[in-house]
């Protein structure tokens, strides 16, 4: 069933089993799979199904530096569907590695394991439709024929390493349907969860109150309740239910949004494939049961421990956009076009290059290059636009056989990279978001050292050559700051109260009936999108809940 709170009275008290707050990855997925186990779920959104500025500008607060971190209102949405309404489908699991204390990768390690996880990312997987859970290539594919660079063989630097993309899913369209006949789930919409109540010793939660924004406020009482809300807003909503705890919910040595991470990125460098242009294969590849999948580059586990440094991954890459001299109509197009584009690809098009003579140069391009681009708006149309699975991304074809590394790298755990609440409040009255995002020297060297190696082995292969400009190598990778909406560690699991907030069940330690659902308990960021460890995570919780109720197995298929 789907509700709304301004059709209640207000200072009504809703009663649920479990009480999930926040509908986007985390909060569908863990209620679809506590769904049939004989229990009252509760599912809290604070939007609507469609977008609603008024809602959405709830989000909004302060960043420390705007060069370094986008404003905390862009990339989340705060909708039903959460942010998979935007995401762009990208889907990997973590590595075994990345659960692995590090002695070179300060406080790392997790409390579970990737084997703990594993059949979680099978189901995970499914639910996001992004195909079978394998991401060896060379299990999927024919490893000769769509190998990334043609005979390339290495035993440190690895091409078979796979990402795959959901549709991309927006969980609230696909899974709408199942929630609204599920006669043992409630949605309610418009219920923006304002602060979490505890018993006096603060060892329980008592109530939540949520309000709408047209003034109906109401409690809720559950018997587990679990904030499914994203890296941003979870640490708010702790810090802010300051009534019983001084210092914020679970914050009693300072943790509560320290150690915020994102991830270190960038495009840079110059790759050039030798020979055909059939011995590079950049782009997409479908596999056998129709899901887009595209190689990375990454180094072995046993390279990372002996350079130490931390996981990367890298993709081949077009030349930068921004430069007319890549002379490609399409990339011309998209330039001249980044005002219309998505805030967050818009952004990265936007890097100074202004001049009247730049913007010649790129109509130049596009008038110079017509078929390619009537091809290219043709296959847009028909593969993305018109599409239910959608192409992933920009993929041209390449004469020129160069091409840049796209990096996507591990950010070490810092604890002055943090989230803080300022005075200034909104329209319900909650105080606002601070964003100081920060990253170390360390994240740089581990690129650098991890870089150095791929020229190595590229170049000794015969095959192609690699090169990067080592002193340019921060402002590459820094340029626009923390990558996307990837919000992580802020709320850290592990077995130590003192240096975590959550355990490895995602419970807040001093508190015996909240959860954490969402990427702030990651202790590390890996190489990965978060999305699909989300996922992961939430669909163990949600066996570890229904356990610790004896409420069983599902009497369904989360699928």
């Amino acid at each position: 069933m789907i509700s709304n709170l301004n059709n209640l009275s207000s200072g009504s008290t809703i009663e649920a089993d479990v009480c999930i707050v926040g509908a986007g990855a985390a909060g569908v997925s863990l209620a679809l799979s506590l769904s049939g186990r004989g229990l009252k779920i509760l599912l809290l959104e604070s939007g609507f199904e469609f977008t609603d500025d008024k809602t959405q500008h709830l989000y909004a607060g302060e960043v420390a530096d705007e060069k370094l971190h986008s404003p905390p209102d862009k990339y989340r949405q705060r909708r039903f569907g959460g942010s998979t309404t935007i995401w762009g489908g990208r889907c990997m699991p973590f590595d075994p590695i990345d659960f692995e204390p590090r002695d070179y990768v300060s406080q790392s390690g997790w409390p579970i394991s990737y084997q703990d996880l594993v059949p979680y990312y099978q189901q995970a997987n499914k639910l996001l439709e992004a195909g079978v859970y394998e991401y060896d290539a060379d299990k999927v594919f024919d490893t000769e024929q769509q190998a990334a660079i043609k005979g390339f063989k290495s035993d440190i630097l690895k091409t078979n390493n796979l990402e795959r993309f959901s549709c991309p899913t927006n969980v609230g369209d696909r899974y709408k349907q199942r929630l609204v006949l599920a006669a043992d789930v409630e949605v309610l919409l418009g219920a923006n969860c304002t602060g979490i109540r505890l018993n006096p010793t603060g060892a329980h939660v008592n109530q939540l109150d949520i309000a709408s924004l047209e003034g109906v406020k109401a409690s809720i009482v559950a018997k587990k309740v679990v904030l499914a809300t994203g890296g941003i807003e979870t640490t708010r909503l702790l810090l802010a239910s300051n009534d019983v705890c001084p210092n914020g919910i679970g914050n009693e040595h300072d943790l509560v949004g320290r150690y915020y991470q994102c991830h270190i990125a960038g495009n840079l460098g110059k790759l050039t494939v030798l020979g055909a242009t059939s011995n590079a294969r950049h782009g997409y590849e479908v596999s056998p049961e129709g899901i887009y999948c595209r190689r990375r580059f990454a180094l072995t586990a046993e390279t990372q421990k002996k350079i130490r440094a931390g996981n990367m991954v890298a993709r081949l890459h077009f030349p930068k956009i921004v430069d007319p001299s890549h002379k490609i109509g399409v990339l011309s197009g998209l330039f001249l076009a980044k005002n219309f584009i998505s805030y967050e690809y818009g952004k990265r098009l936007k890097d100074g290059q202004s001049s009247l003579g730049i913007y010649l140069k790129h109509f130049a391009n596009i008038i110079l290059d017509p078929i390619d681009t009537i091809k290219f708006l043709y296959h847009w149309i028909t593969k993305r636009t018109l599409a239910k699975r959608k192409f992933p991304s920009v993929i041209l074809s390449n004469k020129s056989n160069q091409f840049t590394f796209e990096i996507h790298s591990e950010q070490y755990p810092n604890p002055d990279s943090r989230i803080t609440l300022i005075d200034d409040t909104d329209a319900l009255g909650m105080r606002k978001v601070k964003v100081d995002w920060r990253y170390l020297p360390e994240d740089i060297e581990s690129v650098r050292r991890s870089l150095k190696l791929f020229v190595q082995e590229i170049n000794q292969s015969g095959l192609a050559t690699f090169e990067f400009n080592d002193d340019q190598l921060e402002e590459d990778l820094t340029r626009f700051g923390a990558y996307g909406g990837h919000h992580i560690g802020t709320t850290r699991m592990g077995t130590n109260p003192e240096n975590s907030v959550v355990d490895a069940n995602g419970k807040l330690h001093n508190v015996d009936n909240l959860y954490i659902s969402s990427a702030s308990v990651f202790p590390t960021s890996s190489q990965a999108n978060p999305t699909l460890t989300i996922v992961a995570m939430s669909l163990r919780l949600a066996d570890h809940i229904a356990d610790t109720l004896h409420a069983g197995k599902s009497s369904h298929s989360i699928i």
